[in-house]
């Protein structure tokens, strides 16, 4: 599994991640002893030392070392790795056949139309998503149930959409993943997809759908209408 930085940790290291959560790493610093760490995990003080810096270098925990141990804290990185992890067993035992999120529609601050309309996007939504986007988003701004179940979305298929420059700069990646929106209503809309752009820090209250329509028009929708969006493996 590769992080933010590059640097691929393995489930060795995921594991030493879950360690420190559980022992409360993740709402601040914790003492942690090599030798400790390494009787729970069956292995010598060197291959804890190890994985303690593999999951450093990832940028999924902070380390502070002192005379007798270090202080060890987990990252907002290093508690998406382990939702991740979560999600994915919530999906063998639940057995969901979508992820239902729940939110407001909200107005956005007008960029949607800019980059969605852009050529080096609009070829690839029009090669790999089998359409041509309205020239703007539909922004929801999620529940707070929604907002922890958000992370799941991550273990689903969905459609890259590769960075691409012109003679000025270059613009991100990003991933769609495909949905339907449901309206309090019951009324739905099913070619729509999800986009998040691939860079290390986004809005994670917030969803942003294109469809080859404009949703708001099409489902008669206004701030601060209830919607639910399906999101599902492509």
């Amino acid at each position: 599994m590769a992080s933010t930085t590059g640097v691929a940790v393995d489930y060795d290291e995921l594991a030493v991640l879950k360690f420190l959560a559980l022992d409360g790493a993740l709402r601040g610093e914790v003492k942690v002893s090599c030798t400790n760490l390494a009787d729970r995990l069956d292995a010598s003080t060197q291959t804890a030392s190890r994985r303690l810096q593999a999951l450093e270098e990832a940028g999924y925990v902070e380390r502070d070392l002192v005379s007798d141990g270090q202080w060890v804290a987990v990252t907002e990185d290093g508690e998406r790795a382990l939702k991740r992890q979560y999600e994915d067993y919530r999906r063998i035992f639940e057995d969901r056949q979508d992820l239902a999120l729940r939110g407001t529609v909200t107005s956005g601050m007008g960029e949607g139309r800019h980059y969605i309309s852009l050529s080096g996007y609009t070829e690839q939504f029009e090669e790999r998503l089998g359409y041509t986007p309205f020239p703007g988003t539909l922004n929801v701004e999620l529940g707070d149930q929604s907002r922890r179940e958000r992370s799941a979305m991550e273990t689903l298929d969905g459609v890259p959409i590769d960075e691409w420059e012109d003679e000025e700069r270059t613009y991100g990646s990003a991933t769609c993943y495909s949905a339907r929106v449901e309206t309090g209503d019951g009324e739905t809309y099913d070619t729509v997809h999800v986009i998040v752009p691939d860079r290390t820090h986004h809005d994670e209250t917030q969803l942003e759908l294109i469809a080859p329509d404009k949703l708001r028009e099409a489902l008669d929708l206004a701030d601060g209408d209830e919607v639910t969006v399906h999101v599902e493996d492509r």
